[in-house]
C-alpha cells in the first residue's frame, strides 16, 4: 500500500528555490526603502515653512505633498511584502520563522491602509479615525518580527540576525520615546524610527538577495 503522504519532495529542497525570484525581491524590498527614504527628503520641498525638526512625516502626506508621501508608503509597503514572500519562499525556520513571515505581510496591509486612509491630523475627522491604532500595531509588530526570524536567521546569516535584533531594541526604546514626545522634536524622532524600520527591512532584503546569488551560483556550477 502507498503512503499516504508523499514525501519524496522534501529530499532536495534546494531544487525548489528560484534564484531569480529571490533576486528580484531582494532588488525590490531595496528599491521600497530607497521609495521612503528619498519621498521624506524631497516632500518638505513643497511644503511651506516646514521644519524637518518639529514637523513630522505625517505632515508630509497631509498637504500638498500627499501624493509623493502616499507612492513612498506604497513603495514601502511593496518591500515589506517582497521580504515576506521571500522569506516564505525559502523557509529557514519552524513555528517562529512562519509567524515572522506572516507578521511581514501584516505589516505591509497596515502601511498601506495608512496610507490610503490619510489620517494624518489635518483635522479630516469624517468617519472612524484609526491612524493611532494602526501605528500602535506597527510599532509592536517590528519588535516581533526581528524575534521571530532570530532563531532562522542566527544559523546562516548571524550577523544579520545580531544587526536585527539590535534594531529591534532601538525601536522599542525610542517608540515610546517618539510617543511621548513635545512637539518641537518629534519630527527628528519619527526620522529616526522610519530610518531604523528601512534599515531592518532593507538588512532582510540583503539576506534575500544573497540568497538567491548563492542559490544561482550553486546551479551554475552543478
Amino acid at each position: 500500500m502507498a503512503d499516504k503522504y508523499d514525501t519524496s519532495w522534501q529530499s532536495d529542497a534546494t531544487c525548489h528555490t528560484r534564484p531569480e525570484m529571490m533576486l528580484t525581491l531582494g532588488a525590490l524590498t531595496w528599491a521600497g526603502c530607497a521609495t521612503l527614504v528619498l519621498a521624506t527628503l524631497i516632500a518638505p520641498f513643497f511644503v511651506p515653512n516646514y521644519d524637518r525638526v518639529a514637523d513630522t512625516i505625517s505632515d508630509l502626506a497631509a498637504g500638498d505633498s500627499e501624493i509623493i508621501m502616499d507612492v513612498a508608503l506604497y513603495g514601502f509597503a511593496i518591500g515589506i511584502m517582497a521580504v515576506s514572500l521571500g522569506f516564505a519562499h525559502e523557509h529557514l525556520g519552524k513555528a517562529g520563522w512562519s509567524t515572522g513571515v506572516m507578521s511581514l505581510a501584516i505589516v505591509a496591509g497596515l502601511v498601506v491602509i495608512i496610507g490610503a486612509r490619510n489620517e494624518y491630523g489635518d483635522g479630516d475627522n469624517d468617519g472612524v479615525v484609526i491612524h493611532i491604532y494602526l501605528v500602535y500595531a506597527l510599532g509592536l509588530l517590528f519588535v516581533i518580527i526581528p524575534s521571530t526570524l532570530f532563531s532562522g536567521l542566527r544559523d546562516h546569516h548571524p550577523c544579520a540576525a545580531w544587526l536585527t535584533v539590535a534594531l529591534a531594541v532601538a525601536w522599542a526604546i525610542m517608540a515610546p520615546v517618539f510617543l511621548m514626545s513635545p512637539t518641537g522634536i518629534d519630527g527628528l524622532l519619527e526620522r529616526i524610527l522610519g530610518l531604523t524600520a528601512c534599515a531592518m527591512i532593507a538588512t532582510y532584503g540583503t539576506v534575500i538577495f544573497k540568497r538567491g546569488r548563492q542559490h544561482a551560483d550553486t546551479q551554475q556550477s552543478a
